[in-house]
Formats: C-alpha cells, structure tokens, sequence
C-alpha cells in the first residue's frame, strides 16, 4: 500500500455514515481535475485539483470535521489525505476505488445539484474499471505528466 497511514472508508461505509444523521456529516473532497468534476460528484462535494493547496479549504472548515476524499480509484486522494491529514486536526479519510467504485454500485452522482449517472473516465485505460453506460465521452482531463488515477 502507497499510503499506509492514510485511513480507509469503503464506499458501504460511507454510504452509512452519511445515511447516519446522529454522526458528524463528513466533508467530501473531490480530488480529481476540474474537467472530472464538472461530469459528475458525489452529492455535497467540493472541489480541490490534485496538485491544489488544501491549506484554503482548511480555514474554511472546522478543524475536527472529518474529510473524506476521492478521486477515480483512490491514489490521488490518498495522497492528497497523507498531506491533509497532517495539518487537520479532525479524522481523514480515503475513499477505497473511489468515485469509480461508488458509480459502479449505483450510489448516487451529481452535477449541477442534478442527478446522472457518467463518470469522466480519467482515461481510455482506467476507464475500463467503470461500467460501460457510466463512462462518459473521453476527454483529456488535462492531468501533470506521471498522475495516476
């Protein structure tokens, strides 16, 4: 495992914890390109580019709120959780397979504060571990060179 002091929730867990309304509402980070967030998300979520300072998104919450991230498959919010975990001061998570794992068992995507179903695929090859009606058109998600879903 590349993070190993990284906290996991599986997407059954978090589909109770936020189906749990006497346990404290996480906040969702979506750590995936903005060209990926504008398809879809997980209901509630925010934004934070993969290579983003969290430090913003910090100050504007609570220090002990948990966080759980996500991104397609779970390796760029697991290193961004390693990152934020080290100056929050509440519980941080990552989402195991990610936002690819929750579509793929069709727990519910936004966008627009509207209902989809589509997934960006991230690529032509990660995108072969989403289900095929949830892939949408491939488009560059303008990633750095050496990214991993």
């Amino acid at each position: 495992m590349a993070f190993p002091e990284v906290l996991q929730v599986t997407t059954d867990g978090l589909a109770e914890w936020l189906a749990d309304v006497d346990r404290p509402r996480p906040l969702l980070v979506d750590v995936r390109t903005a060209a990926e967030f504008a398809v879809s998300r997980l209901p509630g979520a925010v934004h934070l580019e993969p290579d983003g300072d969290p430090s913003p998104l910090l100050g504007e919450i609570e220090n002990d709120r948990p966080i759980v991230l996500y991104c397609s498959v779970g390796y760029r919010s697991a290193a961004m959780a390693e990152r934020v975990a080290a100056s929050h001061g509440g519980e941080v998570w990552n989402l195991e397979g990610s936002i690819f794992a929750w579509a793929n068992e069709g727990r519910p995507l936004e966008r627009d504060a509207e209902p989809v179903r589509e997934v960006h695929p991230y690529d032509r090859v990660w995108g072969r571990l989403l289900h095929r009606e949830l892939r949408a058109p491939w488009r560059p998600a303008k990633a750095k060179r050496g990214d991993a879903a």
